[in-house]
């Protein structure tokens, strides 16, 4: 019997798989517990009118997350601290300093986006990568300069 899953079943399929069971699988466990439907006519042209819709919405983000992008990388930020004379700063530049630096040239992005692995704590210029949506990444250009007193 051909059932289309509606659920991941573990050693079985992912959501959408048209799958073989044997019979009495379906009809006792897979259809009541609703992780699955009888693959006829009408479910199966209900999938694939799933899976296009799906797909357009998959192409509308990644083309945002594309237009995203080319302002991320078009930016050149620069941030001031008080640093030592070896170019060590006080502070540090974290990932909540450059959501903050981002939001001020007109580009919203959550600091969980930006993939800093520890805070900047140096002077000098930087390219510091961002994970944006639909697996699209971006870099954006930083220059940390010493503050003037």
């Amino acid at each position: 019997m051909e059932i289309i899953l509606t659920e991941n079943v573990e050693g079985l399929g992912q959501i959408g798989d048209l799958v073989r069971v044997k019979p009495g699988y379906a009809r006792n466990y897979l259809v009541p517990k609703g992780l699955a439907v009888v693959a006829n006519n009408r479910n199966l042209k209900e999938l694939e009118h799933q899976k296009r819709q799906a797909e357009r919405k998959f192409q509308r983000v990644v083309q945002a997350a594309e237009v995203l992008k080319g302002k991320i990388e078009a930016l050149n930020l620069q941030v001031a601290h008080k640093a030592g004379e070896e170019g060590k700063l006080y502070g540090a530049v974290t990932a909540m300093e450059l959501e903050a630096k981002l939001a001020e040239q007109g580009v919203e992005i959550d600091r969980r986006k930006i993939q800093l692995d520890e805070p900047i704590k140096n002077v000098g210029d930087f390219e510091v990568p961002v994970k944006l949506d639909a697996g699209v990444s971006a870099t954006i250009k930083l220059s940390v300069v010493a503050e003037a007193e």
